[in-house]
């Protein structure tokens, strides 16, 4: 069994498509086939069924994903703790974000790393602050950052930045005439949010709770997987959402969508990684060169 063998396996059973899996890892599809059926067949062992189009896991491939998932990890970790022992200054670092930060947030900070250092190659992950936690638990990244801190024990959490969120209605809303007055108003509205697990929609329904409201009651029409998404539903309609500030204000600029006047808290920005794994000096100076950047303004 090789560590190519697994990447592949982790690949094809996270797409349950060949085709895809083979895009995302630029190989060919024979390839890719090529190292499934190797695997299975050194070890007599079924991994995936054909259901038409896609593949799914069987119970046994099932049973070997978590062990796949964890052997990758462990050698992602011994790998760059190599990368730091050699002092050469060549590493590699793998982050997962949330959708707000890859898109507003990070991408200039990444840059900056990435002129200051550039024999440390990165790779960027996109998801919710949900998928976030899950890759970090499971060994897959080296670090990410979401949007809220959440209760894990395992969790190392450093804040590195902070987000406005701002509630906006479009600009066919009865909201443009007569804006709600308080929170308790909010439930007159029909609203489009992220999907559930998202850090945004996760602060929104936090603070209505803190404000004895509860977010079960809110009208929801749509639960959308992007910020972008979210905006292009809610723009020139009779719609409402919670979203970040800097991907609302062009579509506010644009008079596309009305900013309402009720303030909501800011949220930090959090860098997380697991307490039990190796910190590369690659994430350090990344940490340390975000950290300094914030300090400075």
């Amino acid at each position: 069994m090789t560590l190519d063998q697994l990447r592949i396996f982790l690949e094809v059973a996270r797409h349950q498509h060949v085709t895809r899996a083979s895009e995302s890892l630029n190989l060919t599809q024979s390839s890719v086939s090529g190292a499934i059926k190797a695997l299975e067949n050194r070890h007599g062992v079924r991994l995936f069924d054909r259901m038409g189009r896609r593949i799914v896991l069987t119970a046994e491939g099932s049973m070997f994903l978590p062990v796949a998932e964890d052997l990758l990890a462990s050698a992602g970790n011994a790998e760059r703790l190599l990368e730091d022992l050699s002092g050469t200054g060549v590493g590699s670092l793998h982050i997962f974000t949330s959708q707000t930060i890859a898109s507003h947030w990070l991408p200039q900070r990444l840059r900056a790393f990435r002129e200051a250092w550039p024999r440390v190659t990165i790779e960027l992950q996109v998801g919710n602050t949900v998928q976030c936690v899950a890759a970090v638990e499971a060994g897959t990244t080296d670090a990410a950052f979401i949007e809220a801190k959440v209760e894990e024990l395992f969790l190392d959490q450093t804040p590195v930045g902070t987000d406005e969120l701002c509630l906006v209605a479009g600009t066919l809303h009865p909201w443009v005439d007569a804006p709600p007055k308080d929170l308790s108003e909010l439930f007159s509205a029909r609203w489009i949010l992220r999907e559930k697990g998202s850090g945004t929609r996760s602060t929104f329904e936090a603070e209505l709770r803190r404000n004895g409201l509860l977010p079960e009651n809110l009208d929801i029409l749509l639960a959308l997987p992007s910020n972008e998404a979210v905006c292009a539903a809610v723009a020139d309609s009779a719609c409402a959402t919670v979203i970040s500030r800097a991907v609302a204000d062009p579509y506010i600029g644009a008079g596309r969508m009305i900013e309402l006047p009720l303030a909501l808290p800011g949220r930090p920005f959090h860098m997380i990684r697991h307490k039990g794994r190796h910190r590369s000096h690659a994430l350090e100076l990344l940490e340390e060169m975000i950290l300094r950047r914030e300090q400075k303004g």
